[in-house]
């Protein structure tokens, strides 16, 4: 009865496309916060694109281009260690990218205003890359280096793209001002926000563990109840030295006052500790 309504996996050649699709929204909503935000308000928020916006202002050289001829190594530094699946898809980021960054070149400014430029901008860039994540790829340069770190020590890829681009940051300060150096760690902090936001999206979850003497009818309630399934773990108390059971339970958000009204019911003595959940995958939440 459950495998009914199991969902099947897409397509192979249905999830390339859709990864590739990925790969050009989100080169586009970068290149888009680049041209309209950070690049008019000298916002040098990481990346190639930081970058291209310290050699526009030191040498008038185009963004596009700097971009462009800064990706080639990182390209291949990719393919080879990530993978030539990999390398395919970021090798339509790494060029993509750069012609959407010309494209929209001619785009005037959103606002003058370098606060809003720093906050629009660096949520803009996160959306966009965070959706390039999506696809497994990347839009090339220092996002690419940034998903090499997560693979070799699978920190959140917001905190790989923070550490790379400090630096770059750090160079904006001295190009600019300290104050536009301050504006782009705004900027670089929003992006890193917002990108572990859409790879990981809102807590929707709460992972429930219960103490009771009672685990066997709060067990029961919870099946019948919540309807949630629900796994019994065994433990021992460090006072009393005596075997427990231990229920644990995965609950969507609104379900959580629930739970905690049905146990404190049965058990008002019960010790119950909750957990954010933040990617929880299996029958009744995601699937893949």
């Amino acid at each position: 009865m459950i495998a009914k309504y199991r969902r099947q996996p897409m397509p192979p050649l249905l999830v390339h496309v859709i990864e590739y699709a990925f790969v050009i929204i989100g080169s586009f909503f970068v290149a888009f916060a680049f041209n309209l935000f950070l690049l008019p308000n000298n916002i040098a928020s990481g990346g190639v694109a930081g970058v291209s916006t310290i050699t526009k202002e030191l040498f008038n050289w185009e963004p596009a281009i700097v971009q462009g001829a800064l990706n080639v190594p990182l390209f291949i530094a990719g393919v080879i260690i990530l993978g030539k699946n990999f390398g395919a898809k970021t090798l339509v980021g790494t060029f993509i990218l750069p012609f959407f960054v010309w494209l929209t070149s001619g785009f005037d400014a959103a606002t003058p205003n370098p606060l809003l430029g720093a906050i629009f901008g660096g949520m803009c860039v996160g959306l966009g890359l965070g959706i390039v994540f999506r696809g497994k790829a990347s839009t090339g340069g220092i996002d690419l280096a940034a998903q090499i770190l997560h693979k070799f020590t699978h920190l959140p890829l917001g905190i790989c793209v923070a550490l790379f681009d400090g630096m770059i940051v750090t160079t904006a300060a001295f190009v600019f001002s300290l104050e536009a150096g301050l504006y782009a760690l705004i900027g670089l902090f929003l992006t890193s926000r917002t990108i572990d936001f859409v790879q990981v999206g809102l807590n929707t979850s709460k992972n429930v563990l219960i103490i009771s003497d009672k685990a066997e009818v709060i067990r029961k309630e919870l099946l019948e109840d919540v309807d949630r399934g629900v796994t019994v773990l065994q433990g021992t108390g460090g006072y009393t030295d005596k075997n427990r059971d231990i229920i644990m339970c995965v609950v969507a958000q609104n379900e959580f006052i629930k739970l905690t009204q049905i146990v404190k019911t049965l058990d008002p003595n019960a010790f119950v500790v909750a957990m954010n959940a933040t990617e929880v995958l299996g029958e009744g939440f995601k699937t893949s």
